[in-house]
């Protein structure tokens, strides 16, 4: 007991950001700090309407996807775009149990060689630090259970559907200038998956980095959430 005590306030002093913190000291602090700010992001964007009804995160339709939508709106014929967007998010949503133990397993793998740079930067710097050196993997790691999920929630059955809005075999898509293929719908799905984990992952990033703001402003009241993964609890 007392030992945890005593560590609660060494983690408490770490924690603050003291301008004298040693970057060895720190580094434990810090993944401690991104594992609890992950777990808050994908929890908040894994709910319903964590993407999907948040204007800042919301994953809109990729390139010709999106600008067809745009243009069949104001006439009232992008119901099947509409839909298909609406699921891309639902995918995502889906996702974040995934998405959340892929980064906290590349947050426990991290060697935090510049901890005091860490700690006297801005607000988000553990974050972008944490982006800068897992974005790479984490795409290809995501793109599997983003591929999954994008159909098992129907997002492909609609994007064959919609395809045909983009298409210029229809009269549709030749009004609107769709780039005509056979495979449209094929064509699209590989888009609409790589775009799908582009902006889930910045989705995260962007909450990762709201919570860190908030860990540095107050820590105290915070600490025994950073430190709860350390002890199993």
């Amino acid at each position: 007991m007392m030992h945890r005590r005593r560590f609660l306030i060494t983690a408490s002093a770490t924690l603050a950001w003291p301008a004298t913190a040693h970057a060895q000291g720190a580094a434990p602090a810090i993944r401690n700090m991104l594992v609890t700010a992950t777990r808050l992001a994908t929890e908040r964007l894994g709910r319903r309407d964590g993407f999907f009804g948040d204007s800042i995160v919301r994953i809109p339709l990729p390139g010709l996807l999106g600008r067809t939508q745009d243009r069949l709106e104001p006439i009232g014929l992008s119901g099947p775009l509409d839909d298909l967007e609406m699921r891309m998010n639902r995918a995502a949503e889906a996702v974040m149990p995934q998405a959340r133990d892929l980064v906290v397993s590349a947050i426990r793998s991290m060697t935090i060689s510049d901890g005091i740079s860490i700690l006297r930067g801005p607000d988000t710097a553990a974050t972008q630090y944490l982006r800068g050196r897992t974005e790479t993997s984490l795409t290809r790691l995501l793109r599997p259970p983003m591929e999954s999920t994008l159909a098992s929630s129907g997002a492909y059955g609609a994007l064959d559907q919609a395809a045909g809005l983009v298409d210029t075999r229809s009269s549709l898509g030749q009004l609107f200038g769709g780039r005509g293929s056979r495979g449209a719908a094929q064509d699209f799905r590989g888009e609409v998956t790589d775009f799908a984990v582009e902006k889930a992952l910045d989705g995260i990033f962007h909450y990762v980095g709201e919570e860190e703001r908030g860990l540095r402003r107050n820590p105290t009241n915070r600490t025994r959430d950073i430190l709860r993964g350390l002890f199993g609890q």
